[in-house]
């Protein structure tokens, strides 16, 4: 049985007004066994990001509906954080998949001739071998992108939060090539293909996304590969295969002349760039799962991912 209900609605586990607990549901069992409430106090929409997606809050109670609990991964339908979800292209990830089918096995009755995604799976901060999307500062965090999500480095914590981008910016894209903060104008640049999106906070800046051509970039260039806020300079450098661009974060423009080439300028580096950024006067340009970090264009040393992202199992 599915309801809706508000405050006290006859199951003894009264819901509590707008916010809160958004519904919840009951294992298998006699009675209210695998019924679903839900509080008609909260503004659930269909698709809209400014209330709750009814698509993912009935698929996470039918889970529980089913004889799922909640789970620690937090990609998964079933963790026990509500995350805004495009319902168009929500695909129900692994740890869900494994879940429902370590209940009721595997589904037999799939046609083998229709081709079917595959389930996502969230990144593991443990897996050495990961290759970052990119990597920015944030109002004195840090974050780290992989995928359709971020982990977030509070000074005071040890321990990085996960969590999915859109559950942060709504209206970000994922899969992203490229972050960086402008601090002068209180931003973060977003890029993926050849679009960039600015976000003030939780919000996109009026008028994005834009082209790349806006930066000054030529039409030639389909995406960059990372970007880089140079304090010292005042410039953003944007790193290309083997060159980079330098934009003028002052006067709003790309410098004249052709690009640079990447290891003329920070020597030792043997790898194309994936991430980089600085943090506490040390620049950090990520090739593959190393870092090399650089103290005034010099090498210092080369280290591995878990440097700013600790492995959570240890």
């Amino acid at each position: 049985m599915i309801s809706f209900g508000r405050q006290s609605h006859g199951d003894y586990y009264p819901f509590d007004g707008p916010g809160g607990t958004l519904a919840h549901a009951f294992a298998p069992s006699p009675g209210i066994g695998g019924d679903a409430h839900f509080d008609e106090d909260e503004d659930f929409t269909f698709r809209s990001n400014r209330g709750y997606i009814l698509f993912m809050v009935a698929a996470h109670e039918f889970g529980h509906s089913l004889g799922l609990s909640h789970s620690d991964d937090a990609g998964a339908l079933m963790y026990p954080v509500y995350t805004y979800r495009n319902p168009d292209t929500f695909i129900l990830p692994r740890d869900d998949v494994n879940g429902i089918q370590s209940l009721y096995g595997p589904n037999t009755g799939k046609d083998p001739s229709v081709e079917e995604p595959l389930p996502p799976t969230t990144p593991d901060a443990c897996d050495s071998t990961m290759v970052l999307d990119a990597v920015t500062t944030l109002r004195g965090e840090m974050f780290f992108f992989k995928d359709s999500f971020f982990w977030r480095s509070y000074p005071q914590s040890s321990t990085p939060q996960q969590s999915l981008i859109t559950n942060f910016w709504p209206d970000a894209p994922s899969n992203i090539d490229a972050a960086y903060e402008s601090r002068s104008s209180d931003k973060v640049y977003l890029f993926k293909g050849r679009k960039v999106w600015a976000f003030r906070g939780y919000d996109l800046v009026r008028g994005y996304p834009k082209w790349l051509t806006r930066f000054g970039f030529p039409r030639g260039v389909r995406k960059i590969d990372a970007a880089l806020y140079d304090a010292e300079s005042g410039k953003t450098l944007f790193f290309v295969g083997s060159k980079y661009f330098s934009y003028d974060e002052g006067r709003k423009t790309m410098e004249w002349g052709p690009p640079k080439i990447v290891d003329r300028t920070f020597y030792g580096l043997n790898g194309r760039v994936t991430a980089a950024v600085q943090h506490r006067g040390f620049t950090y340009i990520y090739t593959g799962p190393y870092i090399f970090e650089y103290r005034s264009r010099t090498l210092s040393r080369v280290l591995r991912n878990s440097f700013f992202l600790p492995c959570s199992n240890f």
